[in-house]
């Protein structure tokens, strides 16, 4: 038995002073106690990370000169991105994976669900196990210790009318039959890791023809992800080719609930905003690739008013920080509406909201019993260093203010199910991933 003490921490009823939070063998908290001196740190239940495409961490920094015809955008970037992962090996996204699992770790992410798309070889053939990809990502989590829903994506045409997938598409598509083949080696992929999730991803109205999507929750009991309304292009061709918004025609032929998460949504409606929230489904927010890709603002306070779940992503990776994500979804609506604390409610302050609400959100999107600091759930843990003056002696909701809009009080340690994976602000194997990786760089810029 493991004991974590802190000064304070946030547990579902509230802040609590001098808590002590007792980790069984299986992962799970034990026990939670208040009045225990001697800790030090501000303890909060490390939330998951809803949407990550992790091979795209080493393109950051590689797509942000403007290209021929004087105005980029994301499918321009999107063309770039097909590109470069026609050069990856299963080596290279181990590594990859395993860098950006380290980071989130460090940033205070205690899960990911990774939204897995590149299966197959450059030239559409499947690998000897066709999860050989898969396979990968669920290596690089048992190595840094992240606690992972692995969501293969269901990738089969180029577009609502159709057609056959472009070349930069072949490394996704997988036929129907094909697809459960792929996930019955996905879950043997998955089986060392003992709090693991498989879940799938339809990848989005565009990719999936609308007969198969409708079988989607039929294929799989665990959690369902899609990219839906994303860019004004998509809603465009939806609308074209269905005779409806993708919001409203998903509302109107999915059953849409908890085990739903949704990403993007940065093209709703009002009317979609109301009735989509109810739902139960999660809205999957990646404040800073939609501010990079220049995707659009999400209505965060219409899905508020009407009762909505949303949790985190970081997406394409270029920048994984928690804190920072949390300040791009206030700040975006702030300048949206010319207006301060949009967010905040009357008891809980701007960054509690946010925090508060995205762990719950993710914790339900990754199918991860998780998301508060209470005995039976798992032991996912993160503890900010609290001795900055910004926040040694203010009370607990400033103090995780301070962390995210002023910057200060890092991630100091953090528990994946009881795993004590970074200590005193680094991953207990960063250098062996960290040197991996820039091995990994090296190989792909000789690579034409």
């Amino acid at each position: 038995m493991t004991t974590i003490t802190a000064r304070r921490a946030l547990l579902p009823q509230g802040w609590a002073e001098n808590v002590a939070v007792t980790l069984g063998a299986d992962g799970r908290i034990a026990k939670v106690e208040t009045g225990v001196a001697g800790g030090a740190g501000l303890l909060l239940p490390a939330p998951g990370n809803l949407h990550s495409h992790a091979f795209q961490r080493a393109m950051a920094g590689l797509t942000e000169a403007r290209g021929p015809g004087g105005r980029d955008s994301f499918w321009t970037w999107r063309r770039l991105m097909f590109h470069f992962l026609d050069r990856l090996t299963p080596d290279h996204v181990e590594a990859i994976a395993a860098q950006v699992q380290m980071e989130m770790l460090e940033a205070g992410y205690a899960a990911v669900a990774e939204f897995h798309y590149l299966h197959h070889r450059p030239d559409g053939t499947a690998y000897d196990n066709p999860a050989e990809m898969s396979a990968r990502i669920a290596a690089a989590a048992y190595e840094t210790g992240i606690g992972l829903t692995l969501l293969p994506v269901l990738y089969q045409q180029g577009g609502c009318d159709g057609r056959a997938l472009g070349d930069g598409q072949r490394r996704f598509g997988t036929g129907t039959d094909d697809f459960a083949t792929l996930m019955g080696h996905a879950a043997t992929a998955l089986a060392p890791l003992p709090d693991a999730r498989l879940g799938m991803a339809p990848h989005s109205l565009r990719a999936i023809p609308r007969d198969v999507l409708t079988l989607v929750p039929q294929m799989t009991d665990g959690p369902l992800h899609m990219h839906l309304a994303e860019q004004q292009a998509e809603v465009e061709e939806v609308r074209t080719a269905y005779g409806a918004r993708p919001v409203e025609w998903a509302l109107d032929n999915l059953p849409l609930d908890g085990r739903w998460c949704l990403i993007h949504l940065t093209r709703m409606t009002d009317d979609e905003t109301a009735r989509l929230a109810p739902t139960g489904a999660v809205a999957g927010l990646c404040p800073i690739t939609e501010a990079n890709l220049g995707d659009g603002i999400f209505n965060a306070t219409g899905w508020q008013a009407h009762g909505g779940t949303f949790g985190i992503g970081s997406d394409s990776n270029v920048l994984i920080s928690l804190a920072q994500e949390l300040r791009q979804l206030e700040y975006s609506q702030r300048l949206r509406d010319r207006a301060r604390a949009v967010l905040a409610e009357d008891d809980r302050s701007t960054g509690r909201v946010l925090f508060e609400d995205a762990t719950k959100g993710a914790a339900r999107a990754l199918g991860r019993d998780a998301g508060g600091i209470a005995p039976g759930m798992l032991a996912d843990l993160v503890m900010l260093d609290d001795r900055s003056p910004d926040m040694a002696h203010r009370p607990g909701d400033t103090m995780l203010d301070a962390w995210i809009f002023a910057g200060v009080g890092g991630v100091r340690d953090l528990w994946s199910a009881g795993r004590h994976v970074v200590r005193d602000g680094h991953h207990i194997a960063r250098e062996t991933m960290a040197a991996r990786y820039a091995d990994t760089l090296r190989q792909l810029e000789d690579t034409p």
